[in-house]
Parts: structure tokens; sequence; C-alpha cells
């Protein structure tokens, strides 16, 4: 036959139709096998003769085979080229009984006044199995994402709830440092400043950013408080430290917290008490990373505590004072109250006009006595008065050469009959001063003189007043006051080595003293054992010499 195109294109078609790798079925409207190619009768396990002239439902489950017959009368109606059960898994039942899964595309053409179906079956049983493990595959990735998603949701659920508790631990620790009432510094393990708060910059007057990274608490310090810190260390320990920080830290280092009382100075030089606790501050393995002081204004504290010791040494002086009146009380006050009643009792024996003599004699023994322990009384109640602040300063202007004559002439009586006193006034009479006040420091002074002296002695009494000054003294001619003794001439009670059995309370150049303080006044005294005694009292006035004011 000769080779035209018409038969080199038939050939060509049934080259491809015994060749093709893919499964080509075709039927007749019937839906009987008109033909298959090889392909198809491998994969399926059928001869040829065994499908030619059969229906195309024996390529069909049994349980898929009515719905196809159905699909075949309607496809036969409305012929289209398509893909057969778009959408749907396919199956085709080989020779054996066993299935495969297929993906049939259908095609359709007419041939001498008859319609065929040309069905390309292609097995896709590796496909699905590829996809069934896919899917699988797919699945369990899907719950492991699922599983991990959940996880991750957990985790940033943790995270956020532990960011919550993060920042509400440093909103926590942020109103601890501004609100704790105490100044609290922080350092590295150097010393530098990492942390300042706000009690801090209050009470040390610096801003945060004067000090934090760029000063060290030393700058806070005391330089001898420091100093006097090194000497302990090295008492203690054997150990000298250099550094200033170093030393600050020293008992911090070793585990040692200890409050301690130290003196801050402010940014403008002021100083005030604190009481300062220093702690490490350590990692999680024990290393140290830096110090942490906590400190707290003392100064009402301070005040506090010197009242309440202010205090106690005024009962513990009260409770002295006490043992000493007793005392001076139970000796002072025998001899005068014998002296009273046993001149009492004789001047009782005494009932003839003859013996008015003896009267009169302890009469006058008994107002001695008297009068004795009238003064001590006094001494006492000004004592009290002045331990109490009672004693009430009025300034006045007055005459002093007078005021210290009337003075002497009411005390005169008192002394020994051939003591002398001398009074020799200096200057303008007129001073500004307590005149009562100056009354009691004459007749106390006096008084001493004339105790302390002969009987045939001379007691020498001068005022001179100068501009703002006046100068007072007192001057005798007897037994003296030692040195030692001089040191605590006007401490209560006390008396010289050498008084003796002489009277006395041990309290006038107490008071004196104390009465020259309140007229701005101070006594010295001059004095040499067997040489007599001199107490000058130097007055600081503002009215000297000034003319009398006619009111006065």
């Amino acid at each position: 036959m000769p080779a035209t195109a018409e038969n080199i294109d038939i050939r060509h078609i049934e080259t491809f139709f015994a060749y093709a790798a893919i499964g080509i079925v075709i039927t007749d409207r019937r839906g009987v096998i008109a033909a298959v190619n090889p392909y198809a009768l491998q994969e399926l396990g059928y001869l040829k003769s065994e499908l030619i002239g059969k229906k195309i439902e024996i390529l069909i489950p049994q349980r898929f085979r009515k719905m196809h017959t159905t699909h075949h009368e309607f496809y036969h109606e409305k012929p289209v080229t398509r893909l057969m059960g778009a959408g749907m898994d396919l199956v085709a039942r080989k020779k054996d009984g066993s299935e495969m899964a297929v993906e049939i595309s259908l095609s359709n053409y007419e041939l001498q006044n008859e319609k065929f179906v040309v069905a390309f079956i292609n097995d896709v049983s590796l496909r699905k199995k590829a996809e069934v493990k896919f899917e699988k595959l797919n699945k369990e990735l899907e719950a492991i994402i699922e599983q991990r998603t959940k996880e991750l949701q957990k985790a940033l659920a943790k995270q956020k709830a532990g960011k919550s508790a993060l920042q509400k631990a440093l909103l926590f620790q942020k109103a601890v440092l501004h609100n704790a009432g105490a100044m609290i510094i922080a350092t590295d393990k150097k010393g530098k400043i990492l942390i300042f708060n706000p009690e801090a910059s209050v009470n040390l007057g610096y801003s945060e950013s004067e000090v934090i990274n760029k000063l060290t608490p030393m700058a806070f310090h005391v330089k001898s408080e420091i100093n006097e810190k090194r000497k302990k260390i090295l008492a203690e320990t054997g150990v000298s430290v250099k550094n200033e920080f170093d030393i600050m830290v020293h008992r911090a280092r070793n585990n040692i917290h200890e409050e301690q009382e130290y003196n801050y100075i402010r940014k403008d030089g002021t100083a005030f008490p604190v009481s300062l606790t220093i702690t490490a501050v350590r990692d999680k393995n024990g290393k140290i990373i830096g110090y942490m002081g906590v400190s707290f204004d003392i100064t009402e504290r301070s005040k506090a505590d010197a009242a309440l010791h202010t205090m106690l040494e005024k009962e513990k002086d009260l409770s002295e004072l006490k043992s000493r009146f007793i005392t001076m009380a139970s000796h002072e006050f025998r001899t005068p109250l014998s002296t009273v009643l046993s001149s009492a009792y004789l001047i009782e024996k005494y009932t003839r006009s003859a013996e008015q003599l003896q009267r009169e004699k302890h009469l006058k023994r008994i107002t001695s006595s008297v009068n004795m322990l009238t003064d001590i009384l006094n001494d006492f109640l000004s004592l009290g008065k002045l331990e109490e602040g009672k004693i009430p300063v009025r300034l006045k202007i007055f005459d002093i050469a007078e005021a210290v004559n009337a003075t002497i002439e009411e005390i005169k009586d008192s002394l020994p009959k051939k003591q002398q006193i001398l009074y020799k006034h200096t200057g303008p009479s007129e001073v500004e001063l307590d005149p009562s006040l100056l009354k009691h420091i004459v007749q106390n002074l006096v008084s001493n003189a004339s105790k302390f002296s002969p009987e045939k002695s001379l007691i020498e009494f001068c005022t001179i007043n100068r501009e703002h000054v006046l100068l007072l003294s007192v001057k005798d001619q007897g037994i003296g006051i030692s040195k030692e003794d001089q040191k605590h001439l006007m401490e209560r009670f006390f008396r010289g080595a050498n008084a003796g059995n002489i009277q006395g309370t041990g309290l006038g150049l107490h008071i004196v003293s104390k009465y020259a303080e309140l007229m701005n006044g101070k006594v010295i005294c001059n004095s040499e054992l067997e040489k007599g005694t001199e107490f000058t009292i130097t007055f600081q006035t503002k009215n000297n010499g000034h003319e009398k004011d006619p009111a006065h």
C-alpha cells in the first residue's frame, strides 16, 4: 500500500494506542467494550478476549455498578470531554477482584454513524497512597503544630504572666525604694553608686544624676569617723585597710550585719546623724556583686536620747542630792538643834533675876542656831529653784555701794565681834543687775570669809565699776584653799579638805556661781593654804555709769 498522509496518520494512531503508558478503553453507546489497549490489559490483569464485547461494568466494583449505569446513560445524552467523577475517589476492579484507585478522563467520537466513548484510565494508586500518607503526615504535622501551638501559647501565657509578675515585682520594688522611709544606696562591688532612692536624694540634697555612676557613698561620710573605723578594724583583726570604701563594707563582706551610727554630710555641707546598716549583695553562686546601705535620719532620736540622758543625769543628780542632803542634814542640823534644846532647858532653870545675863546668853545661842538652820534651808530652797530653772532675773538700775553697805550692816552682828569688814567702791555707783541676787551673793561670800578666818582678822570687800564691767571682790585672811580643792569649789555639797568641823552645807559657792551666771557673771578664786582667799566676780553689764532715773 502506497505511503499516503492518511496511512501515516493511521499508523501513528495505532502506535499511540498500542504503546501509550495510560489505559485506554473504548465503549459503544450500550457500554460494551469495543477496544482496549495493552497498558490497560496489563494494569487490570485481563486478556483482550476477556474484555472485548463485555459491558464496561465488568471493570467497576459491584457496589458502584447501578450508579454507573445511570451516569453512562446521562453522559451519552450530553457527551463532552471531561474528567469523570470530578472531586470523587474512583476505583477500577481488576480481574483478581482487587481494586485500584484510578483517574478517568472521558471523550467521545462518532464512526460510521455510531457513537463511541473513550475512557483514559490512569492508575493513581501510588499517588493515592502518597496522598493518604501525605494526609496522614499532614494530620500528624497539624497535630504536632497544634500541640506546639498550645505549648507555645502556654509558654507565651507563662511568659506574659512572668512578665506581668516581673513588672509587678519591679513596680513593688520601685514603690519600696520610693516609699521606704529610709535612705537606700546600692553600689557595685567597687563602691560606685547604682541606686540612689528619693529619700536619700531629699535628705542628702543630691539628685540621682549627680551621684549614680559618679560617686561612692564616701562622699557623704565624715573622714574622721572612717579613720576611727579603720583603727577599730586594725585593733580587732590586725588588718590595716587603706581603701575607705573597703573599710565601710569590711563587716558586710564577712556576712556581719550591724547597725552603726554615723554622721552624713549633705551637699550644702551640713551634717546629720544616721543609723546605717550595710549588706553585701550576692549572686546565686554566693559571689559578691555589690553592697546596699539602708540608713535612717536619727536626728530626732538623738535629741530624744540626749533629752533622756539629761533626764537620767538629773535623776542621778537628784538622787545624789537627796543622799547628800540626808548626810549633811543629819550632821549640820544636829549641832544647832542640840544647842537650841540645851539652851532652852537651861533658860528654864534660870528663874532668878540675878541670872538674867545667863538667860540672854542662851537666847542669843538659840537665835544664832535658828538663823543657821534658816540659812541652810534657804540654801536648799535656792538650789531646788536653780535646778528647776525657776529663779527669775529682774534687772534693775540701782546704787551698788548703798546696796552692799546695807547688806554688810545686816550681817555684821552675826560675825565675830573682833572681825572687821572694810568695803570700798570705785567708779560710778549705778549698775544694772538683780539687787536680790546680788544681796545673796554678798551675804554668802562675806559669811564664808568670816567662817574660815581668825576672830581677829580683816575682810576686804571692794566693787569696781568700769564701762560695761563690774568687779566684786571679797578677800579674807583665812585658812585658804588647796589648788586641788579649787577645781571643785563650785560643785554642789563640796567642802574643802581643810574645812574640818567648820559648819557649812557646801552649797554656798555653788549657788553664788549660778546666781552670777544668771547675771552674766563669772567667779574666779585665788587662794593659797594658810594665806587667805580672794573671790572675784566679773559682771558684764549694759548700763554702768547711767544717770539715775528720776523714777527710782
